[in-house]
């Protein structure tokens, strides 16, 4: 899901300068398919951006090894990419594009090399990324693109993707594709870098362990975001403004898991008012987001927000720790359990909690930072998910609420 690129997750120096950002840079970014197809394109994003992006080259290949977050590339199976027919393209602020189609067989549960190159980098510092990659990726000055590894004094790594945006693989259409909609807990904060052991990523592993035809082909689309709200604009934009963008507008999704709630309690105020007026505008944008899924015949399943308070609700240690927002996550789990408007559950505060505590996450399952779950803990949720929700809902719904 591409965002606003804070100040903190921009590139190091020397890929960024007042004003300037990736000049003569090759960038190499690895992403995970998850779905097996004959043929691809690639999305490149400008969303964020406040200047154009002038995209000189790009390619896609093999990782060396079919390594997540690797440097180096199987050279025989570097492609490159075209635009409208053109090897480049500027995109205007606010823009995506999209790569013509080419042929280059890909097999869901491995990776693809991206390499970008920008001969002139992009004039200003508002850029479009994803900080929650999960994901080692490399820059360089020149153009290497189709180098088998990338090379340079100026050599670099981060954690961070930049300006890719969406894959888009053709499947027939009797196979199917599940969008969550989520935060930093759909998107990985606690699991391990170059491991992709987030809790979808481990579910997606669970149905494609499947025999059953109907769940092993399977497509996910991560739509999450680190400290993503469902009312407010924060590290990317409001859950409700960019479920267009991110669910209905994209190919082939068939199914919505939402799963978000946490910043917006965590972030109101700890009153009795404050937290009455968040919890009801909380609810009523899920009910939002099942009308607007409805509407375009997609089931949509919620899940409960789980535990965020830390031992006797110490702010020091968690600042959303406090008895009055644990009873609005309280009454908000209530109606995703009991108000019958989703069309499936998944109850993952049961799965996570503390038995003898439960504003609490279990030990065993906690991060660190009692918000964010470990791996450990994605993998019970993974575990627990009602797989069954994806053959009982595999004719979409009526288009009505």
């Amino acid at each position: 899901m591409p965002q606003l690129t804070e100040s903190a997750n921009l590139p190091n120096p020397p890929f960024n300068t007042t004003g300037l950002v990736f000049n003569n840079t090759t960038i190499r970014q690895t992403i995970r398919v998850t779905a097996t197809s004959p043929h691809i394109r690639l999305r490149i994003s400008n969303a964020f951006g406040t200047t154009s992006l002038p995209i000189t080259e790009a390619t896609i290949a093999r990782p060396l090894g079919g390594a997540t977050g690797t440097s180096a590339i199987d050279t025989s199976t570097v492609k490159r990419l075209t635009f409208s027919g053109s090897p480049s393209f500027t995109i205007p602020n606010g823009a995506l594009v999209v790569s013509d189609p080419i042929d280059f067989e890909v097999t869901a549960g491995t990776d693809l090399s991206i390499s970008l190159f920008l001969a002139s980098g992009q004039v200003s510092n508002d850029i479009t990324s994803h900080p929650g990659s999960r994901t080692t990726i490399w820059m360089t000055f020149g153009n290497q693109v189709t180098a088998a590894n990338l090379t340079g004094p100026a050599l670099q790594n981060v954690a961070h993707w930049y300006f890719i945006s969406t894959l888009d693989a053709w499947v027939p259409k009797t196979e199917r594709t599940v969008a969550f909609v989520g935060d930093s807990i759909t998107d990985g904060r606690g699991s391990d870098t170059d491991q992709n052991n987030r809790w979808p990523d481990l579910l997606w592993n669970r149905v494609h362990a499947s025999k059953d035809p109907s769940l092993n082909t399977l497509a996910f689309a991560n739509q999450a975001a680190g400290g993503n709200r469902i009312l407010a604009d924060g590290l990317g934009p409001n859950a409700l403004g960019r479920f267009d963008r991110d669910v209905l507008s994209q190919p082939g999704i068939n199914y919505v898991v939402v799963f978000e709630g946490v910043n917006d309690i965590g972030t109101a105020a700890a009153t009795t008012e404050a937290q009455q007026a968040i919890g009801d505008q909380v609810i009523a944008a899920y009910k939002q987001f099942i009308v607007r899924a409805h509407a375009a015949q997609l089931p949509i399943f919620g899940a409960t927000i789980t535990p965020f308070s830390a031992p006797g609700f110490n702010t020091a240690i968690q600042a959303y720790s406090s008895p009055i927002r644990e009873a609005t996550r309280q009454r908000v789990n209530t109606f995703i359990r009991t108000s019958g408007l989703f069309d499936g559950v998944i109850d993952f505060d049961a799965v996570v909690r503390n038995a003898t505590v439960p504003s609490q996450l279990r030990d065993d399952f906690n991060s660190g930072d009692f918000l964010h779950p470990n791996v450990a803990g994605y993998t019970a949720m993974a575990d627990a998910f009602p797989i069954n929700l994806f053959k009982e809902f595999q004719n979409g719904v009526d288009g009505w609420a």
